[in-house]
């Protein structure tokens, strides 16, 4: 490698060299010896272009014989025919141009140079700071070096910007003069490592970015994009991520392919994680723009930050497109989108994202597939005052969808599965389906999971509803029979249909079953029997009936007594009895309202006229 440099920078020095040296005929030789004129310029004129021989063996070869052996693939070449061009300097005089054959070889012609050299110290002193071997050498290879060396930014300048920049509150202006003023090399490299580096707030590294924009040798490429991204995104602050979301944009227009889809992808993230569902809908509807793929991730991540914000219209668009596209998630994501849509009420669209998963065979996560199972048979309940009505024949639909999903438990799953099913047969309670919940109740007695009182409360308490007590008398015998205990509410249901239908005697006998089984009853199953009793104009038991209930642990409320005062004074004319009650109810702490008192008076006073 340092063979035709030296070689090269040798030969223009010798040139040089020949320029630079006087006449050397009027050269005085100090010692006794005399050199003959014509010789003298011979061998002077020979070392100025050959003189580099004495300082290539002290350079390149260790051998103190001075001769150096090229390797066998390069045949061996004359020092002379490499400087002269074929040119032999042994038979040839370089002043005069006569042979001189007695020149044996250039050793001895080097020897003689140099004898005469330490004779004459002047032409020492010519050569002295002008020909220097070694300080040439390493000038020309640092030369021809320097041509194929990469500028590099000094380390010292790198650590101050880094220094400004990790430094927060820095004006501007004051901070793009002093970057403008450190003449920094603006390459890949150096942009990546600025933008990973820790501790650097984020409203800086949007300077910083936005001033290498403006030099027009630096090109943006999507792992710097990748990297400012990543960085911004860890700070977690809403100023930050718009102003990035703002650059972003900027760069998107002007260099197709440069922002990537996990750049946008981790931007949705950010405005999710920061509450901004509008921003992160903005970033999903500009991936066409900017040439990015929609992947699954995406889907994901702009229906998460969606739901966040209740912005269920706009989530169920991108759930559409995403079962359009194919490109579903892994299974926990798609659960976990189950979910969101079900709790913004979109139970139909996270039935379709279960059903394309089904059809996929993936296998969501079970409590996933419980929540859609609970929210399709979901009561709707209209508080008072509100205009809503309950749509029944929706009802119907959902009830049906989340039936349907039943059939796909496995056996090990309905083991575990009670809530989702006591709640499919809530439903078809509530929407008076009573066949295909009683239905569905003996499925679970057969398969799985074991049915609770919650469950044959509901179909009895149905069946009731419907007058069909004779089945409900059966379902409370299968309860039983199944190691359960009818609880106060299954009694009070029982009592309920056969008072409504006038059988007070059979309901006296649920009542009386009642009291041994249980110690308290509640106040509807008194209730019921008041009413029944009422209905048909059994006052006096139905008088009985509010001293029993202290006898139970039930206190009579204020609802109990006016009812039953209204039914003594317009249908029994009995104003002796309603006076008694609103005696007694003082004495419990209760005051009867103004319009019974009165009604109590007006009744007394007119029977007693």
């Amino acid at each position: 490698m340092w063979r035709p440099l030296a070689r090269r920078a040798l030969l223009n020095r010798g040139t040089a060299a020949q320029k630079l040296l006087p006449p050397v005929f009027n050269l005085q030789v100090s010692s006794s010896e005399t050199v003959a004129p014509a010789e003298s310029a011979s061998r002077f004129s020979f070392f100025s272009a050959k003189y580099h021989v004495y300082g290539s063996l002290r350079f390149f070869s260790s051998n103190p014989a001075g001769k150096y052996e090229d390797p066998a693939s390069e045949p061996p070449i004359s020092e002379a025919t490499e400087i002269t061009g074929d040119f032999d300097f042994s038979s040839v005089n370089v002043v005069d141009g006569t042979t001189k054959p007695e020149f044996e070889n250039e050793d001895s012609i080097f020897n003689d140079v140099m004898e005469n050299l330490e004779a004459n110290k002047g032409v020492g002193e010519i050569f002295e700071g002008s020909v220097s071997l070694d300080e040439n050498l390493d000038y020309v290879a640092a030369e021809d070096e320097s041509l194929g060396e990469v500028k590099k930014n000094d380390p010292e300048k790198v650590e101050n910007l880094l220094s400004l920049l990790q430094s927060s509150g820095t004006d501007t202006r004051s901070l793009e003069s002093n970057m403008e003023g450190m003449g920094l090399v603006l390459d890949e490299e150096f942009v990546l490592k600025v933008l990973e580096t820790p501790y650097i707030p984020g409203e800086n590294l949007i300077r910083f970015f936005r001033w290498i924009l403006k030099n027009p040798e630096f090109k943006v490429t999507t792992p710097v994009m990748e990297a400012l991204v990543t960085a911004i995104c860890m700070g977690n602050r809403r100023r930050e991520a718009y102003a990035l979301w703002d650059l972003i944009n900027e760069v998107g227009e002007k260099e197709k392919g440069v922002v990537s889809t996990d750049c946008l992808n981790k931007l949705i993230a950010e405005f999710s994680r920061i509450g901004k569902g509008k921003a992160a809908f903005d970033v999903f509807n500009k991936f066409e723009q900017f040439g990015c793929l929609l992947n699954a991730d995406t889907y994901y991540l702009t229906i998460e930050a969606l739901c966040k914000r209740s912005f269920y219209n706009w989530a169920s668009s991108v759930c559409e497109k995403m079962l359009n596209s194919g490109n579903l998630p892994d299974v926990e994501r798609v659960g976990k989108i189950i979910s969101c849509l079900c709790k913004g009420g979109l139970t139909k669209d996270a039935h379709l994202v279960y059903m394309y998963a089904k059809d996929k065979k993936a296998y969501l996560p079970r409590t996933s597939i419980n929540f859609l199972v609970g929210s399709l048979s979901r009561i709707e309940k209209t508080g008072k005052g509100t205009n809503k009505e309950i749509n029944k024949e929706l009802d119907r639909e959902t009830v049906s969808l989340a039936l349907e999903m039943l059939n796909d438990y496995s056996a090990l799953d309905r083991k575990y599965a009670t809530k989702p099913f006591s709640s499919v047969i809530k439903k078809l309670c509530w929407i008076e389906d009573i066949d295909r919940a009683k239905k569905l109740l003996l499925e679970m007695i057969d398969f799985g999971p074991p049915p609770g009182n919650t469950v044959f409360n509901c179909v009895i308490n149905g069946l009731t509803k419907s007058g069909d007590m004779e089945e409900a008398m059966k379902m409370m015998k299968l309860l039983e029979n199944r190691g359960l205990k009818p609880d106060v509410y299954t009694y009070s249901v029982i009592m309920s249909g056969y008072a409504r239908g006038g059988a007070m005697e059979e309901a006296c006998k649920i009542y009386d079953e009642a009291k041994k089984q249980h110690a308290k009853l509640s106040p509807v199953t008194f209730h019921t029997l008041i009413r029944g009793f009422c209905k048909l104009e059994q006052y006096d038991k139905a008088v009985s009936l509010i001293g029993e209930m202290k006898q139970h642990g039930v206190n009579p409320n204020h609802d109990e007594y006016n009812k039953l005062i209204k039914s003594l004074c317009l249908k029994a004319l009995d104003w002796e009895t309603a006076e008694k009650l609103q005696e007694e109810m003082k004495m419990n702490g209760l005051i009867l309202n103004g319009r019974t008192s009165a009604l109590i008076r007006a009744l007394k006073e007119e029977v007693l006229a």
